[in-house]
């Protein structure tokens, strides 16, 4: 399939986009079907300078939230489906949503349903929004759908932010130390070496530990910079294969401090997740199927896969969660008289909202705590080279005077 460029009309105006299609004269067509007369039509080349990078998620969360909620407007104020894609494609920021937002609009003006014209876009349109949007066009509440995802991700971006924000201050004060070190290392510590050797006599531990140190950073350097290159690829590797990812998610959830806010954060995640399934009415083992595919931690992952499996047997939802430490017993109680009442959906909401602000607290609370001791542990490593090299030259003073 080839990507084609093109200008034409129709009876609002001018009309520009690309256009995806197996050859110019079969996207002409296309365009044709939808009332557009083709002025210009270029195929798009692509190579490896040329194309569009992306890492991870081609649409930022903001950018998502920011349509749903301009969809949802338009749609109650009477604008139809096919128009208001015309209109937030013609004015998003995100290249990726507006790409696909195109692509989508020929496809409606085809008769297709937005539900199967966004399925094919899975990079952008996850599963949970397909599923909630195929349940919102059967039942006639697409405007109330788009709502609801668009708080649904409101709230997953407002909780990411604070995940972020908590773990950005150790990594950028351990990434400025380790660079301090270095710096250190290899321009100041070596001005020292000769000093000391013209002083002669034995020199102290912790001053013959940096002189080392400093030497085998002056001639591996190349080393550590393969190692640090070697580390970041292995996570990478590990996070790719399903079986590696489950050992390091563990890994993840067991750190102290951080461990337990990451784990409220997926609790978060997925009970928010199921309760917007459940109230768009997506059938339970659809949507747990959909949950274990969109939570992002493996060991949460298989719990979920084996309640699913435990719900196709005729057997309880909460069982294999009461029997992992990774569920705390206020998850799986409210999802038990959730099950018995029959209000899954508003139990589940109830947890999510527990967990989110749990999750703003130990945000909070690490934030407090991690500033002073990474401030400290900053001015014991470089406090450590700076006595190393003023030992010794107390000495050389003493003996002078």
């Amino acid at each position: 399939m080839a990507r084609f460029k093109y200008t034409g009309r129709d009876r609002k105006g001018k009309q520009q986009g690309v256009i995806t299609a197996s050859s110019k004269r079969d996207a002409m067509q296309k365009l044709g079907k939808n009332g557009i007369k083709v002025l210009e039509m270029v195929e798009v080349q692509e190579s490896i300078l040329t194309k569009e990078i992306s890492i991870g998620s081609p649409v930022k969360l903001e950018h998502m939230v920011i349509y749903l909620r301009q969809f949802s407007t338009l749609l109650k104020a009477g604008v139809s489906v096919v128009d208001s894609t015309n209109i937030l494609a013609a004015q998003t920021e995100s290249k990726g949503l507006k790409k696909a937002l195109l692509d989508i609009e020929l496809e409606l003006r085809e008769g297709k349903p937005l539900s199967d014209s966004a399925a094919k876009h899975r990079k952008i349109f996850s599963s949970m929004f397909v599923n909630m949007v195929r349940a919102g066009e059967a039942g006639g509440s697409m405007d109330e759908t788009l709502e609801r995802l668009a708080i649904h991700y409101e709230k997953q971006h407002t909780t990411r932010s604070k995940i972020k924000s908590a773990l950005a201050y150790p990594i950028v004060v351990g990434i400025i130390a380790i660079a301090v070190v270095i710096f250190l290392l290899v321009s100041v510590v070596p001005t020292f070496v000769d000093m000391f050797a013209d002083f002669g006599g034995e020199l102290p531990a912790i001053t013959q530990f940096v002189l080392n140190a400093s030497e085998f950073m002056q001639r591996f350097w190349w080393l550590v910079i393969l190692l640090f290159g070697g580390l970041i690829g292995g996570i990478i590797f590990i996070q790719q294969n399903k079986k590696t990812k489950y050992y390091l998610d563990y890994f993840v959830l067991r750190i102290p401090i951080f461990g337990k806010m990451l784990q409220k954060a997926v609790l978060a995640r997925m009970t928010r997740t199921l309760s917007s399934l459940f109230t768009s009415s997506v059938p339970i083992l659809q949507a747990m199927s959909i949950v274990e595919n969109v939570v992002g931690n493996e060991v949460i992952s298989r719990v979920i896969r084996a309640s699913r499996d435990s719900l196709e047997k005729g057997e309880s939802l909460t069982d294999p969660m009461r029997k992992h430490w990774a569920f705390p017993p206020l998850v799986t109680q409210m999802i038990a008289i959730g099950e018995e009442t029959g209000s899954l959906d508003a139990m589940l909401g109830k947890v999510a909202d527990f967990y989110e602000r749990e999750v703003d607290t130990s945000t909070d609370r690490i934030k407090s705590l991690i500033e002073p001791l990474m401030i400290v542990v900053l001015a014991g490593v470089v406090g450590v080279i700076v006595l190393a090299i003023m030992v010794p030259m107390f000495e050389i003073f003493n003996q002078v005077g």
